[in-house]
């Protein structure tokens, strides 16, 4: 299934990657413990990433069709890296970016994604809207409505959607709602809601754990109200798939799990740069800190702790970026690989993170260290886009062939 996979990225992606990597050891870091003690949005991280052009369409574009998968997957872990709220900031619009580029139709995308991005002049931020405060994990029972009303050619959208990173904040959201509650998960519809469209504000804002650095909000819709021409594929090609799913024809929909297995990489690749980072960290402290007369690193438990740490780091990069070759490449998860590289690469940030407060002490539990702020920024990851026990039940599904519950 994995023929023609190189696990070594060409020269071109290591210079995009060691780039990346400059950029987040320059400005990021330095910013990371303020911004995380602010709980804002970092925006002079973000208007310097735009002016080198990382935070831009460009970037975001050429990482999408990248042939290999692999150079959102470095540039996701060196943003990490330096700091996985500020990354988050960063990345967050272009889950907004991939709904569009994924689902819209030509000219959608050529009128909404530039939006997204603005300029570095004039920096606009996006955000995707799905979960709700009952449809988490569960995206099939999405309460937000969105019915057409064919007299002024629009669609009526009211809901309420959570935990929506950029939410309120963002200039254009990308809202799924239901069309068809009986079809569950079937009926549902991707629709842009432009910046300055009434019946759309920001609900609360939530007080994180952690990547506290990055906006997470409510999204309410009240009566929100868009042109026909904000449906994300067009009504023509909507009404051809709801009518599908009444028949009991598999639709686009069902697939669209697909497209969420194979988005699931590079939020590992998140995870993977905190978990590094922590890695890279308590390596050093071990080898500088003395104790007994000695570097502490000289001790078995703490050397192969490390050695447990590095090793895996390392497969859960493999693991990251087989999934990101296969989606790219359009080979079948037939054993869930995009969900098995999340659920690797984030529950190793937690276990690695952890074990870097472990090793550095009491020094590790104050805000001195950064691995206080690692620790907490790596549970976001067996939690969000799918929590662990998600994934679990995606892999069993595959490997098993049942409907696992």
């Amino acid at each position: 299934m994995t023929e023609g996979f190189c696990p070594q990225p060409s020269e071109d992606q290591l210079q995009v990657a060691a780039w990346v990597h400059e950029f987040s050891e320059r400005v990021i870091r330095p910013a990371a413990q303020e911004w995380d003690e602010r709980e804002e949005t970092p925006w002079p991280v973000i208007e310097e990433a735009a002016k080198a052009g990382l935070y831009s369409l460009d970037f975001m574009a050429n990482s999408l069709t990248d042939k290999s998968g692999l150079q959102l997957a470095l540039a996701a872990e060196e943003l990490s890296w330096g700091d996985a709220g500020i990354a988050l900031a960063i990345l967050g619009t272009g889950l907004a970016v991939s709904a569009i580029f994924m689902s819209g139709t030509p000219e959608q995308q050529g009128e909404w994604l530039p939006q997204c991005y603005g300029t570095p002049d004039d920096i606009k931020l996006a955000a995707f809207a799905v979960s709700e405060p009952d449809a988490g994990s569960d995206v099939s029972s999405l309460k937000t409505r969105a019915a057409y009303d064919g007299t002024k050619d629009e669609w009526v959208i009211n809901g309420t959607k959570t935990w929506i990173t950029n939410g309120g904040l963002a200039n254009t959201h990308v809202v799924v709602a239901q069309v068809d509650p009986e079809l569950g998960s079937r009926g549902h519809a991707s629709f842009v809601v432009p910046e300055g469209t009434p019946g759309i504000s920001q609900g609360r804002k939530f007080k994180k754990l952690g990547i506290r650095a990055s906006h997470t909000a409510e999204v309410v819709l009240d009566e929100c109200r868009v042109p026909n021409a904000c449906l994300l594929g067009g009504k023509e090609r909507l009404d051809e798939r709801l009518a599908r799913a009444r028949e009991g024809t598999r639709t686009a929909s069902q697939v669209a799990m697909g497209t969420f297995e194979a988005s699931r990489p590079y939020v590992a690749a998140q995870a993977l740069g905190v978990a590094r980072a922590a890695y890279e960290y308590a390596l050093e402290y071990a080898k500088e800190r003395r104790q007994f007369g000695r570097a502490i690193i000289e001790n078995q438990a703490i050397s192969f702790a490390l050695a447990d740490m590095r090793t895996r780091v390392d497969a859960a990069r493999l693991l990251v970026w087989r999934a990101a070759w296969m989606g790219r490449n359009g080979r079948p998860f037939s054993a869930a690989e995009g969900s098995q590289s999340k659920l690797y690469a984030g529950e190793t940030a937690v276990w690695v993170t952890e074990h870097a407060v472990q090793i550095l002490g009491g020094a590790g539990y104050v805000r001195e260290h950064p691995v206080e702020r690692w620790y907490r920024d790596s549970k976001i990851f067996t939690i969000f886009e799918g929590t662990s026990e998600i994934q679990r039940l995606v892999i069993a599904r595959a490997i098993s062939g049942l409907r696992v519950n």
